[in-house]
């Protein structure tokens, strides 16, 4: 794997303080948030922002899950129609 080194990002150490974080930590969420946010925005598949992190896809769906991100985005158009249509099979048992 080719990998590309990105450019440095200045932090105020308060910024640190205030999130209690140690420079290690503070990447690990950078990382952690961005992938996340290039997950939910579509920009990265399940499978390419797991790897951005380093991580299996099992992993990263266990990490959505504690973060509290859908894994699934529906709009409530069709969460109504998958519902209509479990009720109708519902029905037919």
């Amino acid at each position: 794997m080719q990998t590309v080194l990105l450019p440095q990002i200045d932090v105020d150490v308060s910024i640190l303080n205030s999130l209690k974080n140690t420079k290690e930590e503070f990447i690990n969420n950078m990382k952690l948030y961005t992938a996340i946010v290039l997950y939910k925005k579509n920009k990265l598949s399940l499978g390419k922002a797991a790897e951005f992190l380093g991580v299996d896809k099992m992993t990263f769906l266990d990490i959505l899950k504690k973060e509290g991100v859908a894994i699934f985005d529906f709009s409530e158009e069709i969460i109504r129609d998958i519902d209509k249509e479990a009720d109708e099979l519902v029905e037919l048992l």
